[in-house]
């Protein structure tokens, strides 16, 4: 009997599996790099163990270290959570000749299917379609394909190519990503679908020789090769889904797999279904098969660990429909580039449960007020899953309470997944991998550009409210008012790609607006203010009333209204000077590591050529000149580190190679 579990990971995978362990009784032990010394997850934890660094490589990937922590802390189970070591079969080797229990499949079944190639092999045996498959790209025949990472998941590693031209290029990008994230730069190439679904059976096994397929679920909407929105049942014809779940037991049954295991597919516009890998492991978007079978799958994993037999031997029926989306960190003006920073808010409305069974909305998050979004790890921080009795009932309440949210200190994927839940092809199940090449529409910000400027009144409202509130002396008299009305109140923000937005408004004696404009705006609507405090203001837009709410945290100013969100920078009235930049800086977007430098100083380059690459958050990021013109300084070599903002490069436009 197991009774104090450790879990060999961080974040809301952690904290789930904490979860179901205080249900049944069982201690938990977190082990943590210095960065997440105060994360929730260790906070969670009945005991932690520090792991000193920074990087998965210094931390969560030291089999010797973990092991030692087990010993330390007395505990007599290593849970893998999901990434990091949930699918290295000498770690799971090494826990169980440690006398520990290993929650999850035999080393010899993670080996079998972590061989991807392997894994391939062995179902094309037993007759399952497969997609014609290279190692070598010498021998690629056919375009377009896609190249992977041998080792783990989540989209490391992943290039499509649609061309002999940029093969050799994508093949090494793919080996060094895939390094770096999965400590394996083994990759191979598919031939890739054009308007595939991406479609996976959930499978058990147990040690009585039981392996069941628990549902299908849909995980079409990717960006990036990532999964960013999941749900169950999937979609699909009755003889299409029969076949998917008959292929993926045969799978689990051919290695006598015993845990949770994924077997996930490419279905074909056709109605071919091809095998693309199993991942032995539990999966991120686990959740939603949870909230339609009624199974802790977690709980499943802890009973069959302990040498019990699964309590269903059949494939269950769904019970309504669930949806789940990933918010990660990421900043849409930036291309969806990872951003790190601190949360200081972090509240959904109307969530049910966390980390377990919910008749509504369901939280597994990894952060909370407070929390720094660390550079060394994804930029996922949550997923939040709705139930309801129906699918389109499900993505309503779903995007209903992600517009609602108040996400502040760092820039999210939030906007992109409400549009998407909300777009007329997703309601019409017209889903497949390519779904946002199609659709750039979704990417769209929720706040329109031409609601910025009231966003922008309320936030100044609220600022002078918050001084009014504060003054020492005086404190009845209207904020801002004036006995010479030719002078306004000014406040200065800076928006969405640094835009600057100037408020000036004039209030009467009373306290009502009369007059207000923004600089950025030509016509401003006609506006009364029903009510301003420093946290909540509520104004008549033509005729409309709108109520918004505000945050202030430092300079930076959150304003969440009925229509979308801002996220402003109050300036100072007075501003320090600082140091101009170089004409063509190019600037780091994040913290990371330059891991290579592409051009030298002098060398002439066109607009789009590639300059550098920078590494954060397990994810390559290409650094390309903005303009035709002449390398003039590369001020960090290969291997140096780099702050938010470090100058990476200078292209001048104007230098002469000459």
């Amino acid at each position: 009997m197991i009774t104090k579990l450790l879990v060999a990971n961080r974040g809301e995978i952690a904290r789930r599996v904490f979860a179901t362990c205080r249900a049944l009784g069982v201690a938990t032990v977190a082990v943590h790099s210095d960065a997440d010394a105060d994360a929730p997850f260790v906070a969670d934890a009945d005991q932690a163990v520090r792991l000193p660094g920074n990087t998965p490589a210094e931390t969560y990937l030291r089999i010797d270290a973990i092991l030692d922590a087990a010993r330390r802390s007395g505990a007599d189970a290593v849970h893998p959570g999901y990434g990091f070591l949930a699918e290295n079969a000498e770690f799971a080797a090494a826990v169980t000749d440690a006398g520990l229990t290993w929650i999850g499949p035999s080393a010899k079944a993670i080996a079998a299917m972590g061989d991807k190639m392997a894994a391939k092999a062995l179902l094309a045996d037993a007759g399952v379609p497969m997609l014609p498959t290279w190692t070598d790209p010498a021998e690629v025949t056919a375009f377009p394909v896609l190249v992977k990472a041998a080792a783990g998941g989540g989209g490391r590693g992943m290039r499509i190519v649609r061309d002999a031209a940029g093969l050799a290029e994508a093949v090494a990008g793919a080996r060094r990503e895939a390094a770096a994230a999965f400590g394996d730069g083994t990759v191979f190439i598919e031939r890739y679908v054009e308007r595939g679904r991406h479609v996976e059976v959930q499978i058990f096994g147990d040690t009585h020789g039981t392996v069941v397929a628990l549902g299908v679920r849909d995980c079409s909407i990717q960006r990036r090769h990532q999964k960013i929105v999941e749900e169950a049942p999937g979609v699909l014809p009755d003889d299409v889904r029969a076949a998917l779940h008959e292929a993926a037991v045969a799978a689990g049954r051919a290695v006598d797999y015993v845990g949770a295991g994924t077997v996930e597919f490419l279905l074909a516009p056709d109605g071919q279904v091809h095998f693309l890998e199993m991942n032995t492991r539990l999966q991120v978007e686990h959740p939603v098969t949870e909230l339609t079978t009624g199974l802790d799958l977690v709980r499943l994993q802890l009973l069959v660990a302990e040498g019990e037999p699964l309590p269903v031997t059949t494939t269950p029926p769904a019970d309504g429909h669930a949806i789940e989306v990933r918010l990660c960190a990421e900043d849409p003006a930036q291309g969806f580039r990872p951003a790190t920073g601190t949360l200081h808010r972090f509240a959904i409305p109307g969530v049910a449960a966390e980390f377990g069974p919910a008749r509504g909305l369901r939280l597994d998050s990894g952060v909370v007020d407070g929390s720094t979004v660390s550079v060394h790890y994804d930029s996922m921080l949550a997923k939040l899953v709705a139930w309801a009795p129906t699918r389109t009932e499900a993505a309503r309440a779903l995007a209903g309470a992600l517009a609602r949210a108040e996400l502040h200190g760092v820039a999210t994927n939030r906007d992109l997944l409400v549009r998407v839940l909300r777009s007329p092809e997703f309601a019409a199940v017209d889903v497949d991998t390519g779904f946002l090449d199609r659709h750039p529409e979704v990417f769209a910000p929720l706040l329109p550009a031409e609601q910025l400027p009231v966003a922008a009144l309320a936030a100044a409202l609220a600022g002078a409210a918050a001084r009014r509130a504060a003054a020492p002396v005086l404190a009845g008299l209207p904020s801002g008012w004036r006995n010479v009305p030719s002078f306004p109140q000014v406040t200065r923000f800076t928006g969405p790609g640094d835009e600057e937005l100037e408020v000036r408004y004039r209030l009467d004696r009373t306290g009502g607006l009369a007059e207000w404009s923004v600089s950025s705006s030509d016509a401003t609507p006609a506006v009364t203010v029903v009510d301003a405090t420093p946290d909540r203001v509520v104004l008549d837009v033509d005729g409309v009333r709108r109520a918004f709410r505000v945050h202030r945290a430092g300079s930076s100013v959150f304003v969440d209204g009925p229509d979308g969100a801002a996220s402003l920078t109050e300036l100072p009235r007075l501003p320090l000077p600082t140091a101009e930049l170089a004409a063509g800086s190019l600037l780091a977007p994040l913290p990371g590591a330059v891991t290579r430098v592409h051009v030298e100083v002098g060398q002439r380059v066109a607009a789009g050529d590639l300059l550098l690459t920078l590494e954060a958050m397990k994810l390559e990021h290409p650094v390309l000149a903005p303009a035709d013109g002449v390398v003039t300084e590369l001020p960090v070599p290969a291997g140096g580190q780099v702050e938010t903002g470090a100058v990476l490069a200078v292209v001048d436009p104007e230098e002469d190679p000459q």
